[in-house]
């Protein structure tokens, strides 16, 4: 009988691991890069915060939930921090060199029986290359793991559950390279660097699971279309050490950067459609995922709304206008 528990515990863990949920899937994800990349913390220029929340499969019981909130920022010569440090003890500090990044993301996940919670602390350093922007990032993490051993004695009732850790924190990290020149973006990122394991007991009947790592790949450019209109065609690609590709195939369209109506198709997966409006310093989207697998038969789709604030002036990020 332990012998099937462990199959079908197993099984659980990695089916709901298989389908990228050991990662967060946004769908909106040129609206805050930072989520994917470390390095794209203060590459803007903006000081920025944004609130995600992502219902996948609504109408499915159980089904994958998100919740994440982030922030991130550029440490400039003239920043806040820097003149009240100065006026405070009013001795000669040095200066920022106006290159570096910070950013921080809390967020938490809930696939049926298994949750986490985790935080994540970013610094990225920004390098003038010509004239584009160079960047690099490294993000340490540190996340509960967790499962309900409730919902899994609703399918079978075995002994060895009450032997099972149903919290364990788990430390973790990534990098990442971002570069943007003019209209043009791309970036490359690794999640799960460190392939942490996660281990439910310290019984010989148990066995290790070893989190993959993921890799992303982002690219994209915006058209200046005339008239206040602009174009933004991009690519996100991911996989994982087993090579699971998938790609985000995206075309969005603004208007006086204020609103926006976007489209992706997800390979093999899902067809997302995205709209979105800026009021002042704010930045409200929302996405439908449309699945195109059997699931949509018993789903109304997913859903995902994000929130975002923004500060400052992105044009801080070039040193030719002496912002720095």
């Amino acid at each position: 009988m332990k012998r099937i528990l462990l199959i079908i515990f197993a099984i659980l863990v990695i089916t709901l691991s298989a389908e990228a949920q050991q990662e967060s899937i946004f769908s909106q994800y040129t609206m805050n890069q930072f989520l994917l990349n470390p390095a794209y913390a203060g590459s803007e220029g903006y000081t920025s915060f944004n609130l995600t929340a992502r219902q996948q499969w609504s109408g499915f019981d159980d089904a994958p939930k998100t919740q994440a909130i982030s922030g991130q920022t550029r440490i400039t010569k003239t920043s806040y921090v820097s003149k009240s440090r100065s006026v405070r003890h009013k001795t000669k500090r040095r200066r920022p060199s106006g290159r570096v990044g910070i950013g921080g993301h809390i967020y938490n996940d809930k696939n049926g029986p298994i949750g986490r919670t985790g935080i994540e602390a970013t610094y990225a350093y920004h390098l003038f290359v010509n004239e584009g922007q160079l960047s690099f990032g490294l993000s340490l993490s540190a996340y509960q793991f967790r499962v309900n051993v409730g919902d899994l004695e609703t399918v079978v009732d075995d002994p060895l559950l009450a032997k099972a850790r149903q919290s364990m924190i788990i430390p973790d990290g990534s990098i990442g390279v971002y570069y943007t020149f003019d209209s043009f973006y791309t970036g490359l990122s690794v999640k799960n660097l460190f392939q942490a394991s996660i281990k439910f007991g310290s019984d010989q009947n148990f066995t290790d699971y070893q989190q993959l790592r993921h890799y992303y790949f982002t690219a994209g450019y915006v058209y200046d279309m005339g008239n206040d209109f602009e174009l933004e065609p991009s690519l996100l690609l991911k996989t994982t050490e087993v090579f699971n590709l998938q790609a985000d195939i995206t075309v969005k369209g603004y208007y006086k950067k204020d609103y926006w109506l976007g489209f992706s198709y997800r390979t093999g997966n899902a067809f997302i459609t995205m709209v979105g409006v800026k009021v002042e310093r704010m930045y409200f989207g929302y996405a439908f995922d449309y699945s195109l697998n059997d699931i949509q038969r018993i789903s109304y789709g997913s859903h995902e709304i994000m929130i975002g604030v923004k500060f400052g002036d992105n044009k801080r990020r070039y040193r030719w206008l002496n912002r720095f």
